[in-house]
């Protein structure tokens, strides 16, 4: 797998590799997501590339206290095979390189394999919460 930066004409393929990995929800816009990834930093948006086809996704953010990063989404075809691991790398070497201290990420409840492989990945609950409130709907 190549891992390069999003490009526009990756659009339409990312945005069905998340669905296939269902990451996108009703009330978040696929496409208006990566308008704002793109307007914001798009060199944080990488994807991984196979044969031309894309077949994952990782869209971080730094604001210059900790880094997050989103959408990592291998496609279930190719997961197992290391490539989240390799992609997860990518991203927290782009953050080091911008003096990240800490990278963050969120799982939802209904993923608890997930969770288990952030744990190895090395990442760990904290004592924390996340919280969140939408300041712009998307419908």
């Amino acid at each position: 797998m190549q891992i390069r930066p999003f490009q526009p004409v990756d659009e339409e393929s990312v945005i069905v590799l998340w669905e296939r990995c269902e990451l996108t929800r009703p009330w978040n816009d696929p496409r208006r997501d990566i308008a704002r990834k793109l307007a914001e930093d798009p060199s944080l948006f990488l994807v991984g590339v196979e044969a031309g086809t894309v077949i994952a996704s990782a869209m971080a953010g730094y604001d210059g206290h900790r880094g997050w990063v989103h959408y990592l989404a291998i496609h279930p075809d190719h997961q197992g095979q290391g490539l989240g691991t390799s992609l997860l790398a990518a991203v927290e070497r782009a953050l080091q390189a911008r003096g990240c201290p800490k990278l963050m990420l969120m799982v939802r409840n209904e993923h608890p394999e997930l969770v288990e492989y952030y744990r190895r990945q090395g990442y760990d609950d904290g004592d924390f919460v996340t919280l969140g409130k939408r300041l712009i709907a998307d419908d």
